[in-house]
């Protein structure tokens, strides 16, 4: 089982390239940011987190592709990934571009941790049917993926068109990078995950155990060999037990949450998660 970290970076936090570069120096398998393109003030949408008020970092998210493809620079080894990206708030054919070309930069580490999102003003501002958005982010992803395995792709669906094309770059990772899927279990998620994605990327690991054999029967209706699944619990805070427990039911990577915060409070906490390695 491999030890990644996570930070929700703003423009008040620790760098992103600072992050990763430290966790790279202490031997961390990944570093995972996350997506929000806005914040809309309303606050219809309550907390994922459950608590009664927004977390301000919420507010100040940097953009992610832009943090890693930065974070790529200054290292050589640590994957890269997001946790989670917003896919149905952009446009299939220039994400992956986008998502291509940060592959090819960074020598294949690119990691797609993705969800279906669950501010519901942040997605109505862009467009979406918030009620679709599930089969909004599987045509895109599909849309996606077409676009980086293919050297002429066309595709056809009721979100995403467009005519045989050409696109490069393409993805160091073929016939895609390793993608992720957050989200509760359940048989849509894990149809989905064993469809078009290569794991998932549960908040926590509450369930997990009981979860995974529906997943790996996905897996095997679709085709697909078990042994391949990824199950990426994510933003955890650990201790012995937890960590033995989760590589005890099959866990492949645990990723740790480091503060919201800047390097005074961040790099403490990175060398006390540094003694699980």
């Amino acid at each position: 089982m491999e030890i990644g970290v996570t930070i929700h970076s703003t423009d008040l936090t620790m760098s992103p390239v600072d992050v990763a570069r430290e966790a790279e120096a202490r031997g961390f398998a990944s570093l995972y940011v996350p997506e929000h393109t806005h914040i809309p003030t309303s606050r219809r949408t309550p907390p994922p987190t459950g608590d009664g008020v927004l977390s301000e970092e919420y507010k100040r998210s940097l953009d992610p592709y832009i943090a890693l493809a930065a974070a790529a620079a200054v290292t050589s080894k640590i994957r890269l990934g997001t946790g989670i990206a917003l896919v149905a708030q952009h446009d299939a054919i220039t994400l992956a571009k986008q998502l291509a070309t940060l592959d090819l930069l960074s020598d294949g580490r690119l990691v797609l941790g993705i969800g279906y999102g669950w501010n519901h003003e942040e997605m109505e501002n862009h467009g979406i049917d918030v009620k679709r958005r599930r089969a909004l982010v599987r045509e895109k992803m599909l849309a996606m993926q077409a676009l980086w395995a293919n050297e002429v792709a066309e595709f056809r669906g009721e979100f995403v068109s467009f005519e045989p094309s050409w696109q490069w770059p393409k993805p160091v990772q073929q016939p895609r990078p390793r993608i992720l899927i957050g989200g509760a279990a359940g048989p849509v998620l894990f149809d989905h995950v064993a469809e078009y994605g290569d794991g998932w990327m549960p908040i926590g690991g509450a369930g997990l155990r009981k979860a995974l054999p529906d997943l790996r029967r996905a897996f095997e209706e679709r085709g697909r060999d078990p042994a391949s699944l990824h199950v990426v619990p994510m933003g955890v805070f650990p201790d012995a037990a937890k960590l033995d427990h989760y590589r005890d039911g099959g866990v492949t990577e645990v990723v740790l949450r480091l503060p919201s915060a800047p390097r005074d409070r961040v790099l403490p906490v990175l060398d006390d998660y540094a003694a699980y390695l």
